[in-house]
């Protein structure tokens, strides 16, 4: 499986293109915001000859969403998610226009709800659906387990982690969280976050502050 990154609007958020030899691809957290990023997430799937089967989100946040509306308009694909954070769907408008984005339309709907240890199948390729709240109640993240990595949204950065400050946010359930279900996994496992660089479970473990003692 190739793991392709895009960044996208005023949040410089990765938005993520997972394909394999099928030619078949899922889209996790389409940032899209400017019609220039949706011409360029365009061209590169047109480039790549690939065929966009699923759309998913690891949190329903806004700069995580921003290209819901595009993917349906353009690829016919509603998003899955965590029903947990389904109710920040109609919050994101109002959310935007206190940021000053006063062109933020409601997401679409959740097409399918996902939840803890399902499985995500598309060409040859699975990914399994993990539940991590504290960032947002119903983020969760994606493991491939044979190639070891992990998509992991907003729970896990480089040397940091997610904000707990923000409405609806949990420090004591990310940490926890992260510790039972991220720090378990083998030290090789490369983290994808949604925002910055891509780094490991292993240099996380020895170098991250706020994960300091927990494993």
């Amino acid at each position: 499986m190739t793991i392709e990154t895009l960044v996208f609007n005023h949040w410089q958020e990765n938005t993520y293109i997972l394909h394999d030899e099928t030619g078949e691809a899922v889209l996790i957290d389409c940032g899209v915001f400017f019609k220039d990023e949706g011409r360029k997430l365009i061209d590169f799937v047109e480039k790549k000859g690939l065929k966009l089967v699923k759309q998913l989100n690891t949190h329903l946040h806004i700069d995580h969403v921003l290209g819901n509306q595009f993917m349906k308009d353009q690829f016919g694909l509603l998003t899955e998610a965590h029903k947990d954070d389904e109710f920040l769907l109609a919050e994101a408008p109002n959310y935007g226009v206190r940021l000053g984005l006063e062109n933020v339309v409601e997401p679409p709907p959740i097409g399918k709800l996902i939840k803890e240890g399902d499985i995500i199948k598309f060409g040859n390729s699975e990914l399994k659906v993990i539940h991590v709240p504290g960032h947002s109640p119903g983020h969760v993240v994606f493991y491939n387990e044979e190639q070891k990595f992990l998509i992991a949204g907003d729970v896990l950065f480089r040397e940091s982690i997610g904000r707990t400050d923000l409405p609806y946010g949990n420090y004591e359930q990310l940490i926890e969280g992260i510790r039972t279900k991220l720090l378990v996994l083998d030290d090789e496992v490369c983290v994808y976050p949604g925002h910055g660089p891509a780094t490991s479970i292993g240099h996380e473990r020895s170098k991250n502050l706020f994960l300091k003692g927990l494993s």
